[in-house]
């Protein structure tokens, strides 16, 4: 016998389920371990925080980097972005449409790929400007100024979820170039 599908637990009708939205959910430590991919998608849990995730997740990537950074070289931080962006697509697809929303904010690993992609341009650099990194790139992550608004509303799914933190790492980083070509 299988079970109800309009009691709790049973699985959904399949009229409900064809084209339908997925009803939305809340991030959570069981939901993060539900599933492999949602624990990149949430930053092995730092897009958790009730707190602004997405700072959050930055401040994990600048750790992870920093934890890294002395045991990768350029290529292997290049491979790494790359293949995270790429992997990032599906993944963060993946635990959006599970959590029932285009781009949920405990969803930081492109957060976490966008910023690796600043740091290894800014590294060699002291605390002091990788942190100025961290406030710029936050600054264009959260204000989204135009055209990185324009990704972010137009272009959805996974593609879209990494696509407009890229374009904020990009604008990060032609700050910092324009910031020190005037010292």
């Amino acid at each position: 016998m299988q079970p109800d599908p309009l009691l709790p637990g049973g699985p959904p009708p399949a009229a409900a389920t064809a084209g339908a939205p997925r009803p939305k959910r809340r991030a959570s430590a069981r939901f993060m371990l539900s599933h492999p991919l949602h624990w990149f998608s949430l930053g092995f849990g730092s897009g958790l925080s009730p707190i602004m995730p997405g700072t959050v997740g930055t401040l994990f990537a600048w750790a992870s980097f920093a934890a890294l950074d002395g045991r990768l070289t350029v290529i292997e931080w290049a491979v790494l972005i790359v293949a995270g962006f790429v992997a990032g697509i599906y993944m963060t697809g993946f635990t959006a449409r599970r959590l029932g929303t285009d781009d949920p904010s405990p969803v930081v690993w492109d957060e976490i790929v966008a910023f690796w992609l600043v740091l290894v341009f800014v590294t060699p650099e002291t605390f002091a400007g990788q942190f100025w990194a961290f406030v710029v790139f936050r600054f264009f992550d959260m204000v989204k100024p135009p055209p990185i608004r324009y990704f972010d509303r137009r272009v959805k799914g996974g593609f879209g979820i990494m696509l407009d933190d890229l374009v904020a790492a990009f604008f990060s980083l032609l700050v910092i170039a324009l910031w020190r070509m005037t010292i």
